[in-house]
């Protein structure tokens, strides 16, 4: 791996939210920093929040996924500032274990992260608006690192109402949509290419990959340099 010790200059991230838990967040993550270390770029990946953790795992199975796809080896702390064992909702967990999530500690996490790597691919958990505490939800965090953001749909029935409705609120927080991600969880989904379709005429982002089923390591990037371009939306 890279050395975590040298600073760069701008840093750029992403942060990866979705329709709903479950649907491949982590896996896109993980394919977005493959495609850059093998670009020749420092690339890490950060989960600010976590829950659930197996028996006996030192830490969540996102977080260990993202470190592994990265090339810069940096603190656990760092890359997870909040982890919590049940796999419950943050706000819960936080709450059970007497933990405030703090938005500035995250923050902190992301420019140290920020400071050692040329691209951070921040995860959130579960949907995009998962509550972290009473008042705040996971795109409070995109908005407290300024990053743009990127939306992973799991295609099944009722997703073209869940992307709407989840792009509608990145864009009502003043977030910028970098883009969508189509992902086949469903094997029996009737129509898909036309729900695939829908979304592409009513989602104000253009769609960056496709994830077929059972091929979710291999995604069909829309483009050769899709993956550079999520950092620079604005």
């Amino acid at each position: 791996m890279v050395s975590a010790g040298r600073s760069i200059g701008m840093t750029r991230g992403i942060f990866i939210t979705a329709t709903d838990t479950g649907v491949g967040k982590t896996v896109v993550a993980c394919a977005i920093l493959r495609v850059l270390t093998r670009a020749g770029m420092r690339a890490v990946g950060m989960k600010p929040v976590a829950s659930g953790i197996a028996a006996g795992a030192a830490c969540n199975a996102d977080v260990d996924a993202l470190a592994a796809a990265g090339n810069v080896s940096v603190e656990r702390s760092l890359a997870n500032p909040y982890a919590f064992a049940p796999a419950i909702s943050p706000h819960l967990a936080s709450r059970r274990s007497g933990t405030n999530i703090d938005l500035q500690r995250i923050a902190a996490a992301y420019r140290e992260l920020a400071a050692r790597a040329e691209r951070v691919v921040v995860e959130g958990a579960g949907g995009a608006l998962a509550p972290l505490d009473e008042r705040l939800d996971m795109l409070d965090i995109a908005r407290a690192l300024s990053i743009p953001v990127l939306l992973v749909v799991g295609l099944r029935l009722g997703c073209i109402n869940h992307a709407l409705l989840s792009a509608h609120a990145i864009r009502a927080r003043g977030l910028v949509l970098a883009g969508w991600v189509a992902n086949s969880i469903d094997p029996a989904m009737e129509a898909r290419e036309d729900n695939i379709s829908t979304l592409e005429k009513r989602l104000p982002a253009r769609r960056v990959a496709t994830l077929a089923w059972e091929r979710a390591n291999s995604p069909e990037w829309n483009g050769s340099d899709v993956v550079v371009r999520l950092f620079a939306a604005r």
